[in-house]
């Protein structure tokens, strides 16, 4: 498999730098000090990109009035902190972490969370026009799995804890203390770790993680419950 959730399957053929380490920055990786594989452009890796800039989309509400977006207040900036599975908001390609900047012409820096979606309840069923930025908080690593299929880290509760020595993530700047949000490009906050793991293990020699620091993902889901995530949260592959 292409990610372990057993530290002793790892321990035995990997060392691992845990999470209260700092090999990964100041020591020198074995293996001749083989540099970080250069990053192609396959599927994975559209998916998950993270484009600069702002995008305008155009969003509507299902039948009951709803659009299967929650968004959250951090630091003055208005985040989407969840995506309901199948909904409009899925549907414009809205992602957790996105920022919104703008509803329907008006800037939402300083605004709270309930004043968005009282905005979002007051606006147009047809069409309620957003200004978003790609996941700012958040970004792209990508990892070569070797020859048994492993990219060498260890993922708990959805966390990275600890990585191997030496490995396609330690080489390629994965860190501890971050979540993973995505996996080529596909949403999987609130699945199971072993999830996670048939994910990683059937997407390819080359997979793309989106991380995002535990501090500040920590802060986005605060008040959500785990079974809403995981009931709830839009899971699909994006389109390239």
């Amino acid at each position: 498999m292409g990610l372990s959730l057993s530290s002793e399957e790892v321990q035995r053929n990997l060392a691992l730098i845990p999470a209260s380490s700092n090999a990964v920055a100041s020591g020198v990786p074995p293996h001749g000090g083989m540099a970080a594989p250069v990053t192609g452009n396959n599927a994975g890796m559209r998916r998950a990109e993270i484009k600069p800039g702002l995008r305008e989309i155009h969003l509507c509400k299902d039948e009951r009035g709803k659009t299967g977006l929650r968004l959250r207040s951090i630091d003055k900036g208005m985040f989407v902190q969840l995506v309901k599975a199948n909904s409009p908001a899925a549907l414009v390609g809205l992602r957790f972490g996105d920022q919104v900047l703008q509803i329907d012409g008006k800037d939402c820096a300083g605004w709270s969370a309930d004043r968005a979606k009282k905005a979002l309840k007051k606006a147009s069923p047809e069409k309620i026009v957003m200004v978003v930025r790609d996941r700012p908080f958040q970004r792209t690593v990508t990892l070569h799995k070797d020859s048994s299929g492993h990219v060498g880290f260890v993922i708990k509760k959805g966390q990275v804890a600890s990585i191997a020595r030496g490995s396609s993530a330690a080489r390629n700047g994965l860190l501890t203390h971050h979540y993973i949000c995505e996996v080529n490009g596909q949403n999987v906050i609130g699945l199971r770790d072993r999830d996670v793991t048939d994910i990683l293990a059937s997407g390819g020699d080359v997979v793309t993680l989106t991380i995002i620091p535990a501090v500040i993902y920590e802060h986005m889901v605060r008040k959500l419950s785990a079974g809403l995530v995981k009931a709830s949260m839009d899971h699909s592959v994006p389109d390239v």
